[in-house]
């Protein structure tokens, strides 16, 4: 039995791993993203002081990028949610299967 016990806590551990990947991987990629705005907002700054009218309407394009980028982050906010909020579904299940199949959680007494 203590067998079961112990690759519960691998799987759980397994499950931890993923999710931390998955959460290094969009907040490295969203940061990208969030620079890359920083820049867009400061050429667009700079175009609206010149008042030249080329680069007032290169801003229409430049704003049209950045929309685009802060709606990218939005989606992989969203997806990071989801992804959180599923493993947190197998986690509970991976529990509520250990405590079917004999009570496998320990509670500390408070002596």
């Amino acid at each position: 039995m203590e067998d079961n016990i112990y690759s519960g806590m691998g799987n759980d551990a397994r499950i931890e791993g993923k999710v931390l990947q998955a959460f290094e991987k969009n907040f490295v990629q969203v940061q990208g993203i969030l620079d890359q705005n920083r820049l867009l907002i400061n050429e667009i700054s700079q175009n609206q002081t010149s008042k030249i009218p080329d680069n007032l309407s290169r801003n229409v394009g430049l704003i049209r990028e950045l929309n685009n980028n802060i709606r990218r982050v939005v989606d992989i906010y969203a997806d990071l949610s989801n992804s959180c909020a599923k493993s947190m579904e197998i986690s509970d299940e991976g529990e509520s299967k250990s405590d079917e199949r004999g009570g496998q959680k320990r509670m500390r007494s408070s002596s």
